[in-house]
């Protein structure tokens, strides 16, 4: 990255001046590399709005890459096993309904330490590696008891915040929100930003937004929210991808899971694509996290088959990259079994929780 891009993105300098509550030191190692350059995490830089109304997508050839994706020979044999476990160490499981219980927060969170029953693992000789999820995505209300029955397993709780799913809750509170899963031990935020302001072309006040969120979740990782399947199109996805990243989320994640249409290919390559652009202009590193509609195996293969073409290995791992899912833990247990003993068991056998 030239020095002439360093200063006119804001990196020399703290970015937002502070606004951003995300304090990082000029001697912070690089969390991931990208074409051999090493990235920092992001921080957030001033809003450059030429860069935001200079984006451009073609809808059609984003189409067509996402066919090709899907229609290449997929991974087999121990391969095949190899991607399902990294699949499994990249998940958020996930329980955002109105009937949720303690009891089922906590049984999910014992799916979490253990995502793999026991006699599986040994089967397939992975003991040792201590393969469990990335984290638990809970309402805040749940926070305290994901916290306490994840205590000293490395597994994360992650709070779903700001007036999830639609978002439209008064500012104060869901800034108060957010403060308040923070206070509770959540060690991830997932914001939802107003999709008025993507279509309004409102990219000020989506930013300042974001930012104000970013200042509430302090240490905390923030993914925001883009709502992918109520932006309309794949240009409004890039542009609220690039001012979300502005902002300072760590990660951008295309769906609540609670809209018609979730997580698909064409957005998985317009949002990793301006991740990467943001990456090579800025020297720092956005995840991504796909979430909703993600129920087989063979999907999340796709999944961390694009993220390697499109960012590197780095994006293959929890650090950068997730999977939002409920129901594919299921899928992936039975593939596994099945490369283990030569046949499928009953889906009732792997339940999720």
């Amino acid at each position: 990255m030239s020095e002439d891009h360093t200063k006119h993105f804001g990196v020399a300098d703290r970015a937002h001046d502070g606004t951003a509550g995300k304090v990082v030191q000029d001697s912070q190692a690089p969390i991931a590399t990208l074409s051999g350059h090493p990235l920092l995490s992001n921080r957030g830089i001033p809003l450059n709005l030429d860069w935001v109304k200079q984006v451009r997508v073609n809808t059609s050839a984003v189409e067509r890459r996402a066919q090709t994706h899907v229609a290449r020979r997929t991974v087999k044999k121990q391969w095949q096993a190899a991607w399902l476990l990294r699949a499994i160490s990249c998940m958020d499981l996930t329980t955002l309904s109105g009937d949720d219980t303690n009891e089922r927060v906590r049984r999910l969170c014992a799916k979490a330490r253990q995502p793999i029953q026991h006699e599986l693992a040994k089967q397939l000789q992975i003991e040792e590696l201590g393969i469990k999820a990335a984290a638990v995505c809970v309402y805040h209300r749940f926070v305290e008891t994901a916290v306490r029955a994840l205590e000293g397993s490395g597994v994360r709780v992650a709070a779903v915040s700001t007036g999830f799913p639609a978002g439209l809750s008064p500012m104060q509170e869901r800034v108060a929100e957010i403060r308040r899963s923070v206070e509770a031990g959540a060690d991830e935020i997932d914001i939802v930003i107003t999709r008025a302001h993507v279509f309004g072309g409102k990219w000020q006040e989506l930013y300042d937004e974001v930012a104000q969120f970013r200042q509430a979740a302090g240490h905390c990782h923030m993914k925001a929210i883009l709502g992918t399947g109520d932006l309309l199109t794949l240009r409004n996805v890039a542009r609220a991808s690039f001012v979300a990243m502005m902002a300072g989320a760590d990660f951008i994640k295309t769906s609540t899971g609670k809209e018609s249409i979730n997580a698909t290919l064409p957005v998985g390559f317009v949002m990793t694509r301006a991740i990467r652009e943001y990456a090579q202009e800025t020297g720092m590193a956005v995840g991504f996290k796909p979430a909703g509609g993600i129920r087989t195996a063979q999907q999340s293969t796709q999944w961390l088959a694009l993220m390697k073409e499109e960012l590197g290995t780095p994006w293959m791992k929890a650090e950068l990259f997730r999977f939002g899912a409920s129901g594919l833990l299921n899928d992936i247990e039975r593939q596994l079994e099945h490369y283990a003993t030569g046949r499928y068991s009953a889906e009732y056998r792997h339940p999720i929780a």
